[in-house]
């Protein structure tokens, strides 16, 4: 199965043909790609050398005998019968979670051996880090990486021109209606097999649906198997019922109480933040939102939880998947929140990569004065309310007391409508919504 280019190929060759480097940690969710990534950056090396700590559980002893970074890479490279030669050579340690002394390892690189170029992944990583207090604070740096964009897959269809014309259009550029219902289209198809790598070759190389609904559930059960390794302490029953509750409770507020019925509160969060660690759930926070950063004010209390990928949120639920192909709108789809995860998660996805992005959100609970905001992106020093519409049509009440209230000049739509612009709005179609940082 070939490589298709991904965001994080510029990221990563950035950072290898930098004169000041530190050791690299790609992070992100289980299966979305990273070490095809690093491998597919180490075809640009003299040589390449991948140590896989689950699969070579030996090389792990070469780290508890505390040598030095030249003397340990000397005897690596005897183990692996490769040279491992700074400048000419990419070392990489996969599934570095299991083998904790070689992450410690990494931050003496830095300081004895920084010629040296070293990347590490794994796929559990982020409980890995936890346990190691003050981990290499300004000797080794992180990029993030997420799934497929859906820009991403339009590269790997190979609709370079398709995907050239919606990155460059705007409000005030609508696409013409033809090229317009082509990306409904594909949009469709994205959501229905959503971002794993693993689903969109598939479909990139058959373009036939059955098999990627195969793929998304061995990919499922992966998630599922992975729970047993999160905490010792946690119940993986307790796991599972509150993962199967993030798909459920995609619309409004998380309410702990419904997550895991015979457990309490405390035990849910517990659950549901070890979920968000691993990526499998992301937390959209509330924010007053009264100026930058947007994190400044937020408030815990209220929080949607949306899963990480479309193409997982719709098997699990076991939505009709000919009702997506064939409809002008998603309001049936659990009220109408695949269009607000679509839009979340390709926010997510877009921009910088040096650190995990967060979503925000904003609610305001009165009597006969409610509102909410799906999400707010910071764009320069401006605030930009976005609300997310399943159809072509709605009301903007929300919107424009939000604008009102905090003296915003414009808003965002997305819907499934062309790009646009009204009095006090922008539309962006929701397949274009990550065009709001290019601009």
């Amino acid at each position: 199965m070939g490589y298709f280019k991904r965001n994080i190929d510029a990221v990563l060759a950035a950072w290898a043909q930098g004169n000041s480097r530190k050791p690299l940690l790609l992070r992100g969710m289980r299966q979305i790609g990273k070490t095809s990534a690093i491998r597919a950056l180490g075809k640009q090396f003299k040589h390449y050398v991948e140590i896989n700590f689950d699969d070579d559980t030996e090389a792990g002893s070469f780290f508890k005998m505390n040598l030095e970074p030249a003397e340990l890479c000397n005897r690596l490279s005897l183990y692996v019968r490769t040279p491992i030669v700074p400048g000419e050579t990419l070392l990489f340690f996969d599934e570095i979670q299991s083998c904790t002394e070689a992450i410690k390892s990494l931050r003496y690189f830095y300081e004895k051996y920084p010629k040296q170029h070293i990347i590490a992944a794994g796929s559990l990583l982020e409980f890995a880090l936890c346990e190691i207090p003050s981990f290499g604070v300004g000797r080794i740096h992180s990029e993030y990486m997420y799934p497929f964009s859906f820009y991403e897959f339009l590269d790997a269809l190979g609709e370079d021109v398709l995907s050239h014309a919606c990155r460059n259009a705007q409000p005030d550029k609508p696409l013409p209606d033809p090229v317009h219902k082509q990306l409904l289209d594909r949009l469709k198809i994205f959501m229905l097999i959503g971002g794993m790598p693993e689903s969109v070759a598939h479909y990139a190389q058959t373009r036939e649906l059955i098999g990627s609904q195969k793929i998304l559930e061995d990919i499922i059960s992966t998630f599922r198997d992975d729970f047993s390794k999160y905490r010792k302490n946690m119940s993986t029953l307790v796991l599972n019922e509150v993962f199967e509750s993030v798909m459920h409770q995609v619309h409004g507020k998380f309410m702990y109480e419904r997550a895991a019925v015979e457990t309490g509160n405390a035990r849910v969060k517990q659950a549901l933040e070890l979920l968000i660690m691993a990526g499998v759930a992301i937390p959209v926070t509330h924010t007053a939102a009264n100026g930058i950063p947007l994190g400044a004010e937020i408030n815990h209390k209220y929080r949607r939880i949306i899963p990480c990928d479309t193409g997982i949120f719709l098997h699990i639920l076991g939505i009709d998947k000919s009702h997506i192909l064939l409809s002008d709108d998603f309001k049936t789809v659990n009220q109408g929140s695949l269009a607000e995860i679509f839009a979340g998660l390709e926010l997510l996805k877009t921009g910088n990569t040096h650190a995990r992005r967060q979503l925000y959100c904003w609610i305001r609970e009165k009597a006969q004065s409610s509102a909410q905001i799906d999400y707010l992106i910071q764009r320069g020093s401006d605030i930009i309310p976005i609300e997310v519409k399943s159809g072509t049509q709605g009301g903007m009440k929300s919107l424009n007391i939000f604008m009102a209230e905090k003296n915003i000049k414009r808003g965002i739509r997305t819907s499934l409508e062309n790009f646009a612009q009204k009095e006090n709005f922008d539309i962006y179609p929701l397949y274009a919504i990550s065009n709001l940082y290019s601009r």
